[in-house]
Order: C-alpha cells, then structure tokens, then sequence
C-alpha cells in the first residue's frame, strides 16, 4: 500500500480510533443507498469491520468506480466481522416516505448483522456503538449510535456499509435492467438521468418507479 493511501486510511479511521480508545471493543458502521433515485429499492448495510482492518480503496462509495466497488464488496465481506443489508422496496417507499423507508431499512440491517453475529460466534452479541451517516432520530434501541454528517467520507465504518449498500442496490437494478430493458436501469441504476426521464415518458411507468417521485413527470 503507498503512503499517500494508508495516511488517508488512517484519516477516515480518526474517529473509530478514538472510540478504541475510548475502550470502546466493536463499532458498527450504517450507510444507505438509493434515496434519491426515482425507481427501485433503497439498500441499508450494517457492517462491523476488525479494529486493525485497512482495506486499500476503502471509501465514500461515490468517489469508487463500480468495477472497483465490486471488488472492495468482496473484501469487505470476507473480512467484516459482521453485517446485514436491509432492502425497503418502492411500493414502500410510496406508502411511508423516503424516509421512514431508510429507517426501516436500518432497523432491518441491524437485525440482519446481529443475526450474522449469533451465526458467526463472534463472542459479542451487538456492537457497543453504531455510526450512521446523518441520519438521526432512529430507532437502534439497545445500541447507543452517533449520526456523522458526510460520515461516508469520515468513517472507515460507514464508508464499508456505503460500499456494500451501493454494490448491493446496483446488482438489484441490474437484474430488473433485463426485466425493464427500455429503461436503462443497468446504466443510471434508476436515477434522474435525461435518459431514464425520456425513457418514461416514452413507455410510461413500470412496476419499479416510485410513484410519489415521478408526479411530475407523468
């Protein structure tokens, strides 16, 4: 690993030092992908990395290419001590908001981790704190959490949970890209794009928009 690489690492990892620090043992990173996109689900990850993980590339997932996303997915997942993804599909998003959407995607990726936790025998059964990128108000219950605006950028923890979200949302969409292929979903993953709303426009919408983000399109 080059020096400039690993001194960034260490900068996105200040605040989980600390924590160690602090004598805090395990910390859960939360991130989100998929709020903004007119069509498709939205994707929570929860992910619990080792205190000495340093994986190269690690990053907000905006700022990765998707080839390279796909690999750090997998070496994420090898190494993570625990995770669990929290998938909220568009029907639902169109009943309860984006919003409460992505809290209930949290509430489900949590579930998920300390599931993989209990199956794994790690030894603990949650994490003494979860970071979550901005989000606040949310229901973790029996975890203490801190919310980190633009944690994805600030936190090894939540920028993983961002590339596992991300990766996962975008294969979603690539399988419906060969259910919907007029659409593009494999190109814009269901975002505003100009193609994507002169797609719609052209063939209408399918079971995969989110009918309260399109009202003004149709």
């Amino acid at each position: 690993m080059k020096e400039k690489e690993y001194e960034r690492l260490k900068t996105i990892k200040e605040i989980e030092e600390n924590l160690y620090n602090e004598g805090i043992t395990s910390i859960a990173g939360i991130d989100e992908a998929g709020r903004g996109p007119l069509a498709g689900p939205v994707v929570v990850a929860c992910v619990v990395m080792p205190k000495d993980s340093m994986i190269e590339g690690v990053n907000d997932s905006k700022k990765v290419s998707e080839k390279k996303r796909e690999k750090l997915y997998d070496e994420i997942i090898n190494e993570a001590i625990a995770y669990g993804v929290g998938i909220v599909s568009q029907q639902e998003i169109d009943k309860i908001n984006i919003l409460n959407a992505t809290k209930e995607g949290l509430t489900t990726a949590i579930i998920e981790m300390e599931k993989d936790l209990k199956e794994k025998n790690r030894g603990f059964d949650k994490p003494e704190i979860i970071l979550v990128d901005a989000l606040t108000k949310i229901d973790t219950d029996h975890i203490p959490y801190r919310s980190i605006i633009k944690g994805d950028s600030k936190s090894y923890s939540i920028a993983s949970a961002s590339i596992i979200a991300k990766v996962t949302r975008d294969r979603i969409m690539r399988q419906w890209d060969e259910v919907y292929p007029m659409y593009g979903f494999a190109r814009h993953k269901g975002y505003g794009t100009s193609a994507h709303i002169t797609a719609i426009k052209e063939y209408g919408l399918c079971p995969l928009h989110r009918r309260s983000f399109v009202k003004n399109i149709v």
